[in-house]
């Protein structure tokens, strides 16, 4: 079950359809200290965005960090600290195959959390649980 901050970051992470109008949201999960999400971005089409800015991907990931940095610092009572990691990995999905295999990875990632890098205790430890209680 996500605790407050895994809420805000679920809540940051639908709310990008309606900030982007090109943006059509698929698979998503929130692990215990980081997300895998699914973004369509259409082509060709007029985009809606909040800014000036583009619809492009790196826009996209930033008003999602963003808006779930903003208000998780609000609720820890911090001002100016980063929250998630600079960068973030991207991936073109160029056939159906390919966004299936996705898909089932992002589905089965909660599973293998045990053995995750990131996670060599093999189990959840208290500083792992950032987004569940």
């Amino acid at each position: 079950m996500f605790n407050d901050l895994g809420v805000i970051v679920q809540e940051a992470w639908l709310s990008l359809s309606n900030r982007f109008s090109n943006v059509k949201l698929d698979q998503f999960v929130i692990m215990p200290n980081h997300v895998h999400g699914l973004i369509f971005i259409r082509t060709g089409a007029a985009c809606r965005a909040p800014t000036s800015n583009a619809c492009t991907l790196g826009n996209i990931v930033r008003a999602f960090k963003s808006i779930s940095s903003i208000k998780i610092n609000k609720m820890l009572s911090r001002t100016g600290q980063a929250f998630w990691q600079r960068n973030y990995y991207e991936h073109i999905i160029r056939n159906e195959k390919e966004l299936r295999n996705v898909r089932q990875y992002i589905l089965d990632n909660p599973l293998r959390w045990e053995f995750d890098r990131e996670n060599p205790n093999g189990h959840l430890t208290k500083s792992d649980e950032i987004f569940f209680s």
